[in-house]
């Protein structure tokens, strides 16, 4: 699980700010107006307006609100692909998930903070949660496709599923315990979350 651009404004909405050109531009300014707002108070004219761009202009960018909040996921989606493709298929599988969880989620230390706010935002309003639920469905599908080629199964059967939810239910406790503890290290929790995991499904 992870959710995706780089970086973050942490400085407030100003007026007479030049108006924003880019994607990654209105995602910063989308955040900043959710963290002075709130999240279901902010609306996409507030974020259109304060961009200095029309209604029109945002949805070039994003689908809708909840698409702002998380940013390029097609994209990252097929990264974390791209990941468990790549690993050894000599380990064990539980191991290249947990390698590639990890990897994925692994972030600068300037990144964080941001990140902390987008995670937050995707655990606890209930506006995003069916949303949530999608993009989720999404991440269990690459996993139960790599489980499955991995094992000679068909996704379709229950082991890969099994799998996926599992694995994605791993993940979603450490991101809740990380924004639960400050200073907790992401990496670290997931590692520790999936090897737990491991210790109950065995090694395969």
């Amino acid at each position: 699980m992870e959710s995706p651009s780089r970086a973050v404004a942490n400085q407030p909405v100003r007026a007479g700010r030049p108006r924003v050109t880019s994607r990654a531009d209105l995602e910063r300014l989308g955040f900043e107006l959710f963290a002075q707002q709130g999240f279901d108070a902010t609306t996409i004219d507030d974020i259109a307006g304060a961009a200095g761009i029309g209604r029109r202009t945002f949805f070039r960018y994003f689908s809708s609100k909840n698409d702002l909040v998380w940013g390029d996921f097609e994209q990252h989606l097929a990264g974390f692909r791209t990941l468990l493709d790549a690993s050894d298929p000599g380990v064990p599988v539980m191991v290249a998930l947990r390698e590639a969880v990890v990897e994925f989620n692994r972030f600068d230390a300037d990144v964080v903070p941001w990140h902390r706010q987008r995670m937050e935002l995707i655990l606890t309003v209930p506006a995003l949660q069916a949303d949530a639920a999608l993009r989720y469905a999404s991440w269990r599908a690459i996993v139960t496709d790599f489980v499955g080629r991995h094992l000679s199964l068909p996704p379709s059967h229950m082991v890969p599923r099994l799998f996926g939810h599992t694995v994605l239910a791993a993940a979603v406790t450490a991101y809740e315990h990380w924004l639960a503890q400050e200073g907790a290290e992401l990496s670290g929790l997931l590692n520790l979350a999936i090897r737990r995991l491991d210790e109950g499904l065995g090694a395969v």
